[in-house]
């Protein structure tokens, strides 16, 4: 089996567990460390030329993460694609499940056991909520809105982001806005945009905010087992 992924999430998964396959991945994938496949391009932009002439047997992307011309273009050109679609935190292991049969894996990883487990076992409703603001760029400020995997693991720890119910899944909203919202916590993810302590927190003055993993925060993948721990240590950094 040959693949090419084009999702940095999924290239971890595969990578971990179906060793050899992955003939191919984006300019993003970084994890594992010193993954030795040809790189093909951003998520946004893959060079399909590069990807066609890796011949693979298979190509994973994402609905959201990868552009819909650039995997006709890979179809047109007789390539498989498999598209996934994850919102929520039961979606993504289902769509890694699916992943992982397609590229090979001849039994379902004890990683992804593992993952699942770790949140099934996160506290129920009861849990004490807060609530926050997510961005996720500026110039101009994105945040989080509806229907997100990211809001879904905030939510299921706890953290209920203010535009979880606007129409848009990253709407653009002023920075006066987002101040005004008064949130407990302002959540900043190194990635899509990668806020630092001195790039993103004094653009709320007065407000907590709290750096987080992009990684555990947006992939779904092995960190899945992990993300609850170190972004449950991030939130409490920031007072919550």
């Amino acid at each position: 089996m040959r693949v090419v992924s084009l999702v940095p999430s999924l290239t971890e998964a595969v990578a971990r567990t179906v060793p050899g396959a992955l003939v191919g991945a984006t300019d993003w994938c970084t994890h594992p460390a010193g993954l030795d496949v040809v790189r093909v391009g951003g998520t946004k932009n893959p060079r399909t030329d590069r990807v066609v002439a890796l011949a693979p047997d298979l190509v994973i992307a994402n609905e959201e993460e990868n552009r819909a011309p650039d995997l006709a273009a890979l179809r047109e050109a007789g390539i498989e694609v498999l598209v996934t679609e994850v919102r929520d935190v039961p979606q993504a292991f289902r769509e890694l499940a699916r992943v992982l049969a397609a590229c090979g894996a001849g039994t379902r990883p004890r990683w992804l056991d593992e993952a699942e487990e770790t949140w099934s076992a996160l506290p129920g409703p009861g849990v004490p909520r807060a609530t926050a603001v997510v961005p996720v760029w500026r110039r101009p400020w994105m945040v989080l809105g509806s229907d997100t995997f990211a809001g879904d693991v905030l939510a299921r720890l706890g953290i209920d982001h203010l535009y979880a119910t606007h129409p848009d899944r990253y709407p653009k909203v002023p920075l006066e806005e987002l101040r005004a919202a008064a949130p407990d916590v302002v959540v900043l993810p190194d990635e899509p945009y990668r806020f630092t302590s001195g790039d993103g927190p004094e653009a709320f003055p007065g407000l907590p905010c709290a750096l987080v993993s992009g990684r555990h925060l947006t992939w779904y993948g092995p960190s899945l087992a992990e993300a609850p721990t170190v972004l449950g240590a991030a939130l409490r950094a920031a007072g919550l």
